[in-house]
C-alpha cells in the first residue's frame, strides 16, 4: 500500500473547483425552490434558510469582484450590489444567478494569477476552491435543515479536507478561537476509511499547521477515522467526533480542544 501524506491528497484542479461551483449551486438552488425560507437552519444557530441562501449568494458575488478587480492587498470593505430581490420567493433564482456572476469572474480571470488571498494560496485559484466549500457546506447545511441527508461527492469531500487544513492556520481574523490551537507537539490523524488519505495536524507552541512529510505509519496522539463527507462535515463542525459515522482514538482532551477551537 503507498504511503499517504497531506500532499497526495487527492486535490482538484481549478477548473473542476469551477465546474464543481456550477454543480453545488444547482444542488442548493433544487433543495431549497419550493421550500419555506423561514425555515431554522440549526447547523448555522440564528439563521434561516432566507439568511443561508443571502449569505451564500453574498459570497459568491463578493468573490467574484475580487477577482474582477484582481485584488492585491486585505479589501477594506465589502461593498457590493448584490441585487438582492425585494421578496424571498425570488431568492432561489437569485442564487441560481450568483453562479452566473461567478462563472463570468472564472472565464475572464486566469487561475494562476498572483492575487492577495487570506490563506495559504496568493493566487486567483483560492478563490474558486474557497467559493467551492462555502457552497458545498451552505449547501449541506440547507439540506439538514430540511431533514434531508447531504450526499458528497468523495472527491470533492477529499478536497475540502484539504482546503480546510491548509488554511486554518491563517483563519484567525474571522476566527480567533484558532489561536487556542497550541500545544508541546500534539498531533492529530485525520483518516478515510473510504480511501488512503491521511492528514496529521500537529500543534506547537507557537501555532499548529499540517505535518506534510509525515508517513501514514506515524503515531499520533489523537485519531478520527470516517469517510470523507463525514470528515469534512466533522472539521466544519456538522458532526462531532463521537457521531457514530466517525470513530476515534487516543487523547480525548486533544480532540476536545481541537473540535472546541477549529471550526468556522
Amino acid at each position: 500500500m503507498k504511503t499517504p501524506d497531506r500532499a497526495n491528497a487527492a486535490a482538484l484542479t481549478p477548473a473542476e473547483h469551477r465546474t464543481a461551483v456550477a454543480q453545488e449551486t444547482a444542488r442548493f438552488v433544487a433543495a431549497v425552490k419550493d421550500a419555506d425560507l423561514g425555515t431554522a437552519v440549526p447547523s448555522c444557530p440564528g439563521w434561516t434558510l432566507a439568511d443561508l441562501v443571502k449569505h451564500t449568494g453574498s459570497v459568491q458575488r463578493w468573490f467574484s469582484v475580487l477577482l474582477h478587480t484582481r485584488i492585491q492587498e486585505p479589501p477594506r470593505g465589502r461593498e457590493v450590489d448584490l441585487r438582492l430581490p425585494e421578496q424571498e420567493d425570488g431568492y432561489a433564482d437569485w442564487l441560481a444567478e450568483s453562479e452566473t456572476v461567478a462563472a463570468d469572474a472564472f472565464a475572464a480571470t486566469d487561475p494562476n494569477l498572483p492575487m492577495w488571498a487570506w490563506g495559504a494560496d496568493q493566487h486567483a485559484r483560492f478563490w474558486a476552491r474557497r467559493m467551492l466549500f462555502e457552497t458545498l457546506l451552505h449547501r449541506a447545511d440547507a439540506e439538514l435543515a430540511l431533514g434531508l441527508r447531504p450526499t458528497i461527492d468523495r472527491p470533492l469531500a477529499v478536497d475540502g479536507i484539504d482546503e480546510f487544513l491548509v488554511n486554518l492556520p491563517f483563519a484567525s481574523f474571522f476566527a480567533p478561537k484558532v489561536a487556542n490551537l497550541r500545544g508541546p507537539d500534539r498531533t492529530i490523524r485525520f483518516r478515510t476509511t473510504d480511501g488512503d488519505d491521511d492528514w496529521l495536524v500537529r500543534l506547537r507552541p507557537d501555532g499548529f499547521g499540517l505535518d506534510t512529510g509525515h508517513p501514514a505509519t506515524d503515531t499520533a496522539d489523537a485519531t478520527v477515522q470516517g469517510a470523507a463527507a463525514d470528515l469534512l462535515l466533522l472539521v466544519y463542525g456538522r458532526l462531532g467526533h463521537d457521531a457514530q459515522e466517525l470513530s476515534h482514538e487516543g487523547d480525548e482532551s486533544l480532540l476536545a480542544q481541537w473540535f472546541s477551537n477549529s471550526a468556522f
